[in-house]
């Protein structure tokens, strides 16, 4: 719901800022007044292209900033993360416009693109006239609008899910055909790299330990020469420290005997001596285990000259190597695997191709059986707008996929009835277009094409009526609906506004008292002059006021009191 409007510096407009309400917003003014200006404002904050002419003379720049309700508009919702904008109950679009011709666009107060602009205005506003915010010139939109005459919310969730994972399995068969060439130019380097590495056979933790072992075997020599001079030191020397330390222990354990203050130092003293012999022994078998081995010698250094050469070339490390053989090991055993993989995945694209046929079948059968009523019910609709002999056709078209469109087509085909293959979209199999004749003896025509500006309003008016209770529908914008309309068939275009603006915000600009009468709100477009300069602009009417503006609108600028007691009637206040 548009909650308000705020134009500032637009064309005649010197500032205007107006309060929407639910139900139907009714707007009327004189002819030249700047009805049209209103809609051409607000189309420039829904995403219309800008231009520095919009600019009211003498001033820098114009803005028209908006302010919408969407706390339960998901669609919106969604926009508003995908750009990563902060989501408030409210939205606030606003534009700005210079004399130079810059725009900037921002979406609650962030500086966003005008494709972002666009895509949330078409999620908030229908605005009917000579303007870009019609969905019923959309042809894409006229799925949309069938679905929601049937209530197909349902069906077409049912074959999205299926369509978005058969998507899933194309991309992956994609991929891995994408994996296969490219593995196959790879597979000889793969090959030899395996064969390099597994040459060497690399494992954890060997380097350390053969650089400790090269560290011993380089320096043999001097531990030999060391430890027999330790142990001779300590235990076989003619003064070894394991001898002497006997001796000061024995005299200990005699002084021990005379005196007990002697006991620790006996205890300890019989401690070290248990010590020393440990120490010696670990000396005297450590160096009758000590090599003299020139070939093992040789052999670490080999083994760490070809581990040195793999770390170079494949990362640094001896587990950089390992972790590498493990990876162009599952590559190759992908490209030695190829037919089998992708055979199994074609298998799966298949089945999905059958629940996702099944279910395109299942919302095309629906569909077709939709078209009747709703050509009818159009008809009849237009009928009461004053398009008599009016001809409707929803046309709901398959199209098969043969072998001229290309081979990758019909692999990536989501939909199989038979031997047949045939397009489809994330909507389903169907192609939809409206097609009207207004003319007598005419045969339809695709709608985008014939109907003009006054026809196509009255056209979405009557589909909107047929289908007012449908959540999908935005607020809706009538601009010049009335555009050679009287009489009854206004009273009629009114009914149907009215009915409307029970399930969704409705504004329309309008010269007809019939439809006027109707208003929940009612606004009036004044031109005024000041100080020479000529601005527009929006009223919002009391209900005195609404009476005098009807009564205006039936019988010109003098009003009477018969013209007020008419307009009275006319809405309902007698």
């Amino acid at each position: 719901m548009l909650k308000t409007l705020h134009i500032k510096n637009y064309a005649l407009i010197d500032e205007v800022e107006v309060a929407f309400e639910s139900g139907l917003n009714i707007i009327t003014g004189e002819t030249g007044a700047g009805k049209s200006i209103l809609i051409d404002a607000l189309s420039l904050v829904l995403g219309e292209r800008a231009n520095s002419d919009v600019v009211r003379k003498g001033m820098e720049k114009a803005i028209v900033e908006a302010i919408f309700s969407v706390a339960s508009n998901k669609r919106v919702k969604t926009v508003l993360e995908a750009n990563e904008i902060e989501i408030q109950e409210e939205l606030i679009l606003r534009r700005d416009v210079s004399t130079k011709g810059q725009s900037r666009c921002f979406v609650n107060d962030t500086p966003a693109t005008l494709t972002v602009l666009q895509t949330i205005g078409d999620l908030l506003v229908d605005l009917h006239g000579q303007h870009e915010h019609q969905s019923l010139l959309k042809t894409e939109t006229h799925i949309d609008l069938l679905d929601d005459f049937g209530g197909l919310e349902g069906l077409r969730e049912e074959y999205k899910t299926v369509y978005d994972s058969l998507t899933a399995l194309f991309r992956e068969l994609e991929e891995l055909q994408v994996r296969e060439h490219q593995l196959k130019e790879k597979r000889d380097l793969y090959e030899f790299q395996i064969k390099e590495i597994d040459a060497v056979t690399p494992q954890p933790g060997e380097e350390d330990a053969l650089e400790a072992e090269l560290k011993i075997l380089e320096n043999s020599e001097k531990l030999f020469e060391a430890t027999s001079q330790l142990h001779q030191m300590l235990y076989e020397g003619e003064q070894a420290l394991y001898d002497q330390l006997v001796l000061a222990r024995n005299q200990l354990e005699d002084l021990a005997e005379i005196d007990k203050s002697f006991e620790d130092s006996k205890n300890e003293c019989a401690s070290v001596v248990a010590m020393i012999g440990e120490v010696a022994k670990f000396i005297q078998a450590y160096n009758s285990k000590i090599e003299f081995n020139p070939e093992r010698l040789e052999q670490i250094r080999e083994r760490l000259g070809q581990l040195s050469l793999l770390k170079k070339k494949y990362g640094g490390s001896i587990d950089a190597i390992i972790e590498q053989r493990e990876k162009i090991g599952k590559e190759f055993a992908l490209a030695e695997n190829f037919e089998t993989e992708i055979k199994k995945l074609k298998e799966k694209i298949e089945s999905e191709r059958k629940n996702c046929s099944a279910a395109a079948q299942r919302l095309s059968t629906k569909r077709q059986e939709l078209v009747g009523k709703i050509n009818k019910s159009v008809i009849a609709e237009l009928a009461k707008l004053g398009i008599s002999n009016a001809r409707f056709d929803v046309k709901v078209e398959n199209r098969p996929l043969s072998k001229a469109n290309g081979n990758d087509r019909i692999e990536n085909a989501y939909i199989k009835l038979g031997r047949e293959f045939y397009e489809a979209t994330p909507k389903g199999m169907d192609f939809v277009e409206f097609h009207i004749s207004t003319n007598l003896g005419e045969d339809p025509k695709p709608l985008v094409k014939v109907a003009s500006g006054g026809e196509i309003s009255r056209v979405m008016l009557a589909l909107k009526t047929i289908l007012a209770k449908s959540e999908r529908l935005p607020l809706l914008i009538f601009d010049e609906i009335d555009v050679g309309v009287s009489g009854r068939i206004a009273q009629s275009v009114g009914k149907s506004l009215k009915s409307l603006s029970q399930f969704h915000q409705v504004i329309s600009i309008t010269h007809l008292p019939q439809i006027a009468g109707l208003a929940d709100t009612h606004f009036v477009v004044e031109k005024k002059e000041k100080d020479k300069r000529t601005s527009t602009r929006l009223r919002k009417l009391d209900i005195e006021e609404r009476v005098e503006e009807v009564a205006k609108l039936m019988s010109g600028t003098e009003i009477t009191e018969a013209g007020l007691e008419g307009a009275r009637e006319l809405m309902g206040l007698k």
